[in-house]
């Protein structure tokens, strides 16, 4: 499965890609605002997570540049934990993109597409969240036509090693809401 949006290409995820994702993700500034990956973010967990078989009912993608091919990201969903109110067909959305492409509104693009994808496979609803202290994350999530749930929730941070606070958003699929134009 791939997905072309305006400025970005996501696709699979390759074993041979491993080397263009540790590079992107090399940044704890970017790690520690994930959930499940760990800091510091060897060779062998780039090369684990390319080589994990692509599940259509959970795709998670590259986020490359269309017009150069370059890896700048990651996005996926997969079902919402039980233990935070999972079980009802929800899925959770998650993402990074690399430092230097901070800025330019590839994480909200590469959410709008993220969408289109949940939509199209007959998803529901997604929910996303983000820690406290990355309200960068919050921006990106309302600029892709999330919005915010009024609940905060503690999420545990494998990078930080600890649990830490949450806001959560929601994008409703079933209820005709409309993806925002791009910036």
């Amino acid at each position: 499965m791939f997905h072309r949006s305006e400025r970005l290409l996501l696709r699979p995820p390759w074993p041979e890609d491993w080397r263009a994702v540790r590079g992107a993700i090399a940044d704890e500034g970017i790690v520690r605002n994930l959930a499940s990956a760990p800091w510091p973010y060897a060779d062998s967990d780039a090369q684990d997570w390319c080589a994990t078989p692509f599940a259509p009912h959970a795709p998670r993608f590259l986020i490359t540049l269309a017009d150069s091919g370059e890896v700048i990201g990651c996005i996926g969903i997969g079902p919402l934990p039980l233990e935070d109110g999972g079980g009802d067909g929800t899925m959770e959305m998650g993402y990074w993109v690399a430092r230097p492409h901070w800025g330019r509104g590839y994480a909200s693009e590469a959410a709008r597409a993220m969408i289109e994808i949940a939509r199209a496979t007959g998803h529901s609803r997604i929910v996303a969240s983000h820690f406290l202290d990355n309200p960068a994350s919050g921006r990106v999530l309302r600029k892709a036509g999330f919005c915010p749930t009024g609940k905060t929730g503690r999420h545990f941070s494998l990078a930080r090693g600890y649990e830490a606070q949450t806001v959560g958003y929601a994008f409703d699929l079933e209820a005709d809401q409309s993806l925002p134009a791009a910036a």
